[in-house]
């Protein structure tokens, strides 16, 4: 019988441990989150704004769009971007989540914000996932098309456009031919890489990906951690 009394002390203890934790960490969590848009640094007038400056500047020159916005970036929230080698394509990188796929380049990364650019020149596909985050896809180049259930006609988001995908919330999603977005989400973010991982995890199996993935995230999150930006 000694065995099974172990055994029991140990989940008592278990149990007691996760109470604790919850019990500390809750009112914490609830006490952010009712102050969230106290942490946030980017505006989202300012992107949009920036997103159509830079559209109405180089037209159909996706790339030089991209460039436009994240120089711009790069000036005006220079602690707080990594914008010292996207004209070199250092940091550029696949990226699979819900069966899309595409390249990113991640701008800035925070535990309450995230600023990327994503698209691709040959088209996908996917799920969007239901995040702990409010979505928003500044479109820069093509469309995005966004299926909810129950409608019967896509949701179609030219050049110039906001896709908002809400917290909690999801939709299908395509990216034909040649769109590129500057994605910006605001909320939650260290949840959604779940999301961001597991395509990589149990299907492509793309371990370098993966690698260099949470390296650029976790150093960007980190550096801002370490300037006091939560």
């Amino acid at each position: 019988m000694a065995p099974k009394t172990s055994e029991s002390g140990g989940l008592t203890r278990l149990l007691t441990t996760i109470a604790i934790v919850l019990g500390v960490f809750a009112p914490v969590v609830m006490l952010l989150e009712r102050n969230l848009e106290s942490f946030y640094i980017f505006k989202m007038d300012e992107l949009h704004d920036l997103a159509k400056r830079g559209i109405a500047a180089h037209g159909n020159d996706t790339g030089a769009i991209v460039n436009y916005i994240i120089s711009e970036l790069g000036e005006t929230h220079p602690r707080h971007t990594n914008a010292n080698s996207h004209k070199d394509y250092d940091e550029w990188m696949l990226n699979n989540a819900g069966g899309a796929m595409g390249g990113m380049y991640l701008i800035h990364a925070s535990i309450t914000e995230y600023l990327i650019i994503f698209g691709t020149s040959v088209g996908t596909e996917g799920h969007t996932g239901r995040h702990t985050a409010d979505d928003y896809f500044h479109i820069l180049s093509g469309e995005q098309w966004a299926y909810t259930p129950g409608e019967f006609t896509p949701e179609v988001f030219p050049a110039g456009s906001v896709h908002h995908l809400r917290r909690g919330t999801v939709k299908q999603y395509k990216m034909p031919e040649g769109c590129f977005a500057l994605e910006y989400a605001r909320g939650w973010i260290p949840p959604m890489m779940f999301f961001g991982f597991a395509d990589g995890l149990s299907s492509t199996l793309d371990i370098p990906t993966l690698w260099r993935t949470l390296y650029i995230t976790s150093r960007e999150i980190l550096g801002n951690l370490a300037i006091g930006k939560l």
